[in-house]
């Protein structure tokens, strides 16, 4: 991708085929400055949305910017009885001078199209999924928050809209973009998380949907999350269903092991792990720094003997909405492992700070991964 695409004119060229509806109810400005002030994550929703349709035989249609609203849908619609749908999730920032940016939204789109082809659904272009964000976006720029580590989190989406019982592909599609302002993650502040390995309910298998960015894997995630919280752990991470041996991810991050060499490993993309977009920027800022990263499949029991010999000193997770989290407790049915003293190791703090200084506009974009919106 030049550096021609990142330009706002480039940005405005895509967002421009998509026709912005008259919006008559728009949220009263002192009404939207509270709502955007401190929102919990995922709670609130800007005023607009994008929306297209895909039909069998005509491709994608009627580009459209529309009121935030309930989608009209026939209770037969596949995605209720087949969960034949799709996400994504990036954020728009505002930089200290009031101008908006998106982070890496081509990786975004280039996973989309992955995700789709998965769950048998229509392609849909980079350029409309850019343009639809940067649309939204747009149209919703006074919902961007001001504040530091505040953004207006994107949420695209395609689910099977026809209404049919059979099984298989549908005939009919919507496309959507919702928005939310939204905190930080843990609205606790950076602080290491207590981490329920699970090795009775698993979130995929081989040849499954782990690639993936679909609901199913993260409603397969949730009792395995919630038997952590019984058990006083903040999240999840799961092994694999095959042995119960190897570490995959978290409910909805990915992880990496800083060892006392100073090299990392991260469980290897095996199809079974969602790739995320904050680890392939993480490998790149390791590997720019000089240290080496290693993709590989790894034992939870190699992992623990590691963690109290000394030779795994952080882990920590990361994902587009906690960045990134360090790991300061390891539980199970059979162990309970700190990690680095339950203190935030000196490399995860300094990993998160360089991408998130990438990210606000603070440190430099060497990979010119930041697009810009507008001023």
């Amino acid at each position: 991708m030049t550096n021609s695409h990142h330009n706002p004119e480039h940005l405005n060229a895509l967002a421009e085929k998509f026709t912005v509806l008259p919006h008559e109810n728009r949220v009263p400005d002192a009404k939207r400055e509270q709502l955007i002030d401190k929102p919990a994550f995922g709670q609130v929703f800007s005023d607009s949305m994008a929306h297209m349709t895909w039909t069998e035989g005509e491709g994608w249609t009627d580009r459209r910017i529309e009121p935030y609203g309930p989608l009209k849908m026939d209770p037969g619609a596949s995605v209720l009885h087949y969960a034949q749908e799709i996400f994504e999730g990036l954020k728009t920032y505002r930089h200290s001078d009031g101008s908006l940016w998106l982070f890496r939204p081509d990786a975004n789109a280039e996973r989309f199209q992955n995700s789709a082809t998965r769950l048998a659904l229509p392609q849909l272009s980079v350029d409309d999924f850019i343009g639809s964000v940067a649309a939204v976006a747009k149209a919703d720029h006074a919902w961007v928050p001001r504040r530091h580590d505040y953004t207006l989190y994107m949420r695209p989406f395609m689910f099977a809209s026809e209404s049919f019982l059979g099984v298989r592909k549908a005939k009919e599609v919507e496309y959507c973009v919702i928005a939310s302002p939204s905190g930080p993650y843990f609205p606790q502040g950076v602080k290491p998380v207590s981490i329920w390995v699970e090795d009775t309910y698993f979130r995929t298998g081989p040849g499954g949907t782990g690639f993936a960015k679909c609901g199913g894997n993260y409603s397969a995630s949730l009792v395995g999350e919630y038997r952590g919280f019984e058990h006083d752990c903040e999240q999840v991470c799961f092994v694999d269903a095959s042995t119960k041996t190897y570490l995959e991810e978290l409910g909805g991050m990915n992880m990496f092991a800083v060892h006392k060499d100073g090299h990392l490993e991260t469980p290897s993309l095996n199809g079974n792990i969602l790739p995320g977009v904050t680890r392939r920027s993480i490998i790149q800022i390791a590997q720019d720094e000089g240290r080496d990263v290693v993709e590989k499949m790894i034992k939870l029991s190699d992992l623990i003997e590691d963690i109290r010999s000394g030779e795994v000193t952080e882990v920590f997770a990361c994902g587009t909405a906690a960045i990134v989290t360090p790991i300061g407790r390891f539980k199970s049915e059979t162990f309970d492992v700190p990690v680095n003293g339950e203190a935030v190791g000196e490399y995860t703090a300094h990993l998160r700070e360089h991408l998130m200084g990438i990210q606000w506009g603070e440190v430099e974009d060497t990979h010119n991964w930041m697009w810009k919106i507008c001023d």
